[in-house]
């Protein structure tokens, strides 16, 4: 049996930046012991199965399954609009784990509403954690919770472009993922930053580690950037936002806040490889 699979940059306009997923679409839904081998062996951060006969979107790590993915879910659109099954103007939903999402095919990128998640400010943060990203404590405004992860903001953006994280360290701590974010500050860093290409038009910037599920740093992350629109929202008091994820190969993310306790993420993507896996 034969199978078509892709890869795609998402949430960039550039072959070889942004994040890279694969992207699997069936008629019938695929056996998960199935579908976690496609992943490993395509093994980017996630791959995207969609099953046409009931519209069910799962995505998987090379090691988990997730019940959430940006990226992933944006790749599955670029595909469909690429073959021809989603034109511009078009609407349509998937049947997650998170609930139905859905995507809207636009001229020139492609929107997707996803849930707005709750930031936990209270939850407690063992400094240990700090210390295996490499921030020290004095360097941190604020931390909260959200879906089993952390999401810490730091005083300058120059620390987040700085980390190394000690991933070996972190993997003995519980956890599933930590987003490491900053203001997107004035000229004083226009140096530090100009080899990442962060537009002036930037709100914050980012930084995403999950070693916990075998992806060490994400390059772009659409499901924690609805988690980074939710509290840059309140910080900024604006509710369209723009952020720029600072891995080595970068990218970035529009997001809206609805009043609806949903997010609007939206980007461009890009086809890298097409062709048949063999089963």
């Amino acid at each position: 049996m034969e199978l078509d699979i892709y890869q795609v940059d998402a949430f960039t306009f550039e072959r070889f930046k942004g994040n890279p997923a694969g992207v699997c679409i069936t008629e019938k839904g695929l056996d998960e012991r199935l579908m976690l081998a496609i992943a490993a062996e395509m093994a980017v951060s996630e791959t995207a199965f969609l099953s046409l006969s009931d519209f069910s979107l799962r995505w998987f790590t090379p090691q988990v399954e997730v019940s959430l993915c940006g990226h992933g879910t944006l790749s599955v659109a670029h595909i469909l609009q690429e073959t021809g099954r989603l034109a511009v103007g078009d609407e349509m939903g998937f049947n997650t784990l998170s609930g139905t999402l859905s995507v809207i095919a636009q001229h020139n990128r492609i929107a997707m509403a996803f849930p707005s998640p709750s930031l936990d400010f209270s939850v407690h943060i063992n400094e240990v954690l700090f210390v295996y990203l490499g921030i020290q404590p004095q360097q941190v405004v604020s931390y909260c919770g959200f879906d089993g992860k952390w999401l810490i903001e730091v005083i300058d953006e120059s620390i987040v472009l700085a980390l190394a994280p000690n991933f070996e360290q972190l993997k003995q701590l519980p956890g599933r993922g930590v987003v490491v974010t900053a203001k997107r500050t004035t000229a004083k860093n226009d140096a530090v930053i100009a080899h990442h290409s962060v537009d002036k038009g930037a709100d914050f910037i980012s930084r995403y580690f999950a070693p916990w599920v075998g992806v060490n740093e994400d390059p772009v992350t659409g499901s924690a950037h609805c988690a980074l629109a939710v509290y840059w929202q309140k910080k900024l008091n604006k509710t369209c936002l723009k952020g720029y994820q600072a891995s080595q190969r970068g990218g970035f993310v529009d997001m809206e806040v609805l009043a609806n306790e949903q997010v609007t993420l939206m980007g461009q993507a890009v086809t890298t490889l097409k062709g048949k896996i063999i089963l």
